[in-house]
């Protein structure tokens, strides 16, 4: 089995989605036909394939140093060859007002 690290021709690959709070853990829940099958070799060691999803829990010490809890929104992507987690911008912006 190769590396992901060394495909010089690699898929790359960001998607942005929301925290979810399964079982107590936040988690990742990326469809692996929206991503998850490509983002799925990066991410061995913290993912598993659970049905139709590539599901990866937030360890609490990550979700702290993100300043992410359920329902942030996050990117993910497998750029440098790595699976990288990033707190979205989007988490800082006003909240829309209700109708």
């Amino acid at each position: 089995m190769t590396n992901p690290q060394d495909e010089p021709d690699q898929e790359v690959i960001s998607l942005e989605g929301p925290v979810e709070l399964i079982g107590g853990n936040l988690t990742l829940r990326i469809p692996l036909e929206h991503g998850g099958r490509v983002l799925a070799p990066y991410a061995r060691g913290i993912g598993v394939i659970d049905g139709e999803d590539l599901v990866i829990e937030i360890p609490p010490w990550l979700a702290e140093k993100l300043n992410i809890h359920e329902n942030s929104l996050v990117f993910v992507d497998n750029k440098n060859g790595k699976f990288n987690i990033t707190r979205s911008a989007a988490n800082d912006l006003p909240p829309e007002p209700a109708d």
